[in-house]
């Protein structure tokens, strides 16, 4: 599933495509969402943003198309009047007088109002936003101190949604490598500089993933592998995907584990 990040980066390239101008024409392939195709058509697109995994674009009559994409969703950018050759089934199209995005194979997909969206049972129960201008370690470090979270395993902690929103799989297995953090252990269990490296490293990795396409290794030595001839899949974590190959810091194999039914990777000896 698409992490925070990704999402991010789809937003942008969503909203150069269609944010300020207006459709010419908006289709959805679900039924229950019909009515919406010509409500929207002929309105201008206001903004095209990330909230957490989901993402929000909004219309100048005051609707919002919410969608997530989960696993199989994905949204493709054409010049309008051209669709790509897929075996994809299209569920929602937006056009306007030069592009086309197209969202294909996602399920959830809703239009929604102002105060539906307040209400929306999946937004209004986000944390904040990681990848938001306004959240900084401080404020991450408060909430793994707080009564709230600080019992639970940060495994599954940065998993919740409602903890953070954006984190994922990948970012999971990252932040707490470079944070050094054991994958058995709680806020509690920790000191306060630990806690705030997991914080520190939860901004800063996040914000990087989303600047880099996905590279959350130090990038010094992202530099000096590619400079070597190395694939991408070689320099571009600390931890994740590793299995069996040294750890970066200090030689020691990266070993794969399960926590909370999702693959997790760490290095024994840096993360003991």
């Amino acid at each position: 599933m698409p992490e925070g990040p990704e999402i991010k980066r789809e937003a942008d390239k969503i909203a150069a495509a269609i944010a300020g101008k207006r459709t010419r024409d908006v289709f959805f392939a679900f039924p229950h969402l019909q009515q919406f195709n010509t409500r929207l058509t002929g309105e201008r697109v206001t903004s095209v943003e990330a909230r957490g995994k989901a993402l929000l674009t909004s219309f100048g009559n005051g609707l919002t198309i919410y969608s997530h994409n989960q696993l199989y969703g994905k949204w493709m950018i054409v010049k309008a009047g051209r669709l790509p050759d897929t075996t994809r089934q299209l569920r929602l199209a937006i056009h306007n007088e030069r592009k086309s995005a197209l969202l294909y194979s996602a399920s959830d997909i809703e239009v929604l109002t102002s105060e539906e969206l307040e209400k929306h049972p999946f937004l209004r129960n986000l944390g904040p936003d990681i990848l938001n201008e306004n959240v900084t370690p401080v404020q991450v470090l408060e909430r793994l101190q707080s009564q709230t979270f600080h019992r639970r395993r940060i495994t599954a902690l940065l998993l919740d949604q409602r903890f953070l929103a954006g984190l994922g799989n990948y970012l999971r297995s990252e932040v707490m490598f470079k944070a050094g953090i054991n994958p058995q252990a709680r806020p509690m269990d920790c000191s306060e500089e630990m806690l705030t490296a997991l914080a520190d490293a939860i901004v800063n990795l996040t914000v990087q993933s989303y600047q880099t396409a996905g590279i959350t290794n130090d990038l010094a030595r992202v530099e000096a592998l590619k400079s070597m001839g190395q694939p991408r899949r070689n320099y571009r974590f600390y931890a994740f995907a590793r299995k069996g190959l040294p750890c970066y810091d200090c030689g020691e194999k990266i070993v794969k584990i399960d926590a909370g039914s999702r693959r997790l990777y760490y290095c024994p000896s840096c993360q003991g």
